[in-house]
């Protein structure tokens, strides 16, 4: 149901749609375990917002410098947050985390030609761990998400939506949204916490919303405006909690585009380094410690 939503032979619209919200519900991050990171000091012994936020922004440049499609992104950043938000991790763990829950991802969502060994990853993170820490963490979160990979992501019901949204408007209109902007603002309501504990359903529908209030408030579209409340009834989302989330979008969209925030370094990314410091580097891989035992308490 994830893997395909259009197209002809497709399910229903409805059907779809509900096989979607109930998966939706057994793959949310855990919201117990989102408030502990909420709240907790930045002493750098507890993970905190600001940690989670920053490892984001580092898949989102992994993703970009490897190429990878939106898919891979948006299921490193679901699986990050689940595990997160059931595990309490120390810090310097997370790095390790994160780059398991984006090879997972990789690992499902890419073809099996562009996958790239462990090794490259981590050379390419420049991560301090080994290819052994690196498998026995993705053991690690696998099992503490019990095998549960393949999340309906807000990614896929954005693309859902917009489908349904397509269809409902003539040639000329068709134009009108923009999904591969759309999709870049998705990533940029990804790299901000407060995110984590809306459901990816309602952060798709309020950029749907956004979207056709800011491009077309001067010349409204009645299509589009329809086709919207339609997708708000079938999604039970009141008009407030609708224009609250739409501002909650805006105004990380709009701190996004400042200057000020702090955005994905995929030049760091771009290391390049002479034949003679490569072999050196080669040499000292296998002087770099292991990473500590990993305690899996949970929240």
């Amino acid at each position: 149901m994830i893997d395909k939503v259009t197209g002809a032979g497709a399910l229903p619209f409805a059907i779809q749609l509900k096989a979607l919200l109930d998966q939706e519900a057994r793959y949310q991050p855990k919201l117990s375990g989102l408030r502990v990171i909420e709240s907790a000091q930045d002493n750098g012994l507890r993970m905190t917002v600001k940690l989670r936020d920053f490892q984001v922004r580092e898949l989102l440049s992994l993703t970009r410098f490897f190429g990878f499609s939106g898919d891979t992104f948006s299921l490193a950043v679901n699986l990050l947050d689940r595990f997160l938000a059931v595990v309490k991790i120390q810090p310097k763990h997370l790095s390790c985390v994160g780059l398991c829950c984006f090879y997972i991802a990789v690992k499902t969502s890419e073809e099996e030609r562009n996958i790239p060994l462990a090794s490259d990853l981590i050379r390419i993170s420049q991560n301090r761990f080994t290819v052994h820490d690196m498998m026995r963490m993705e053991k690690i979160v696998l099992e503490k998400l019990y095998w549960k990979v393949k999340a309906p992501t807000a990614l896929h019901f954005l693309r859902f939506f917009h489908s349904h949204i397509q269809e409902k408007m003539d040639a000329e209109s068709k134009r009108i949204l923009n999904i591969e902007r759309l999709e870049a603002q998705l990533k940029a309501c990804h790299c901000s916490f407060i995110f984590t504990k809306i459901k990816p359903s309602l952060l798709a529908l309020s950029l749907l919303a956004l979207e056709i209030e800011d491009q077309h408030e001067c010349e409204p579209v009645p299509a589009l405006k329809e086709a919207l409340d339609g997708l708000q009834e079938r999604l039970s989302v009141k008009a407030g909690d609708l224009v609250c989330m739409r501002e909650l979008v805006a105004k990380c969209l709009a701190e996004y585009a400042t200057t000020k925030c702090l955005k994905p370094n995929g030049q760091r990314l771009r290391w390049i380094i002479s034949g003679r410091t490569a072999r050196q580097l080669k040499h000292s891989y296998y002087k770099i410690a292991h990473l500590p035992t990993i305690p899996e308490s949970a929240y």
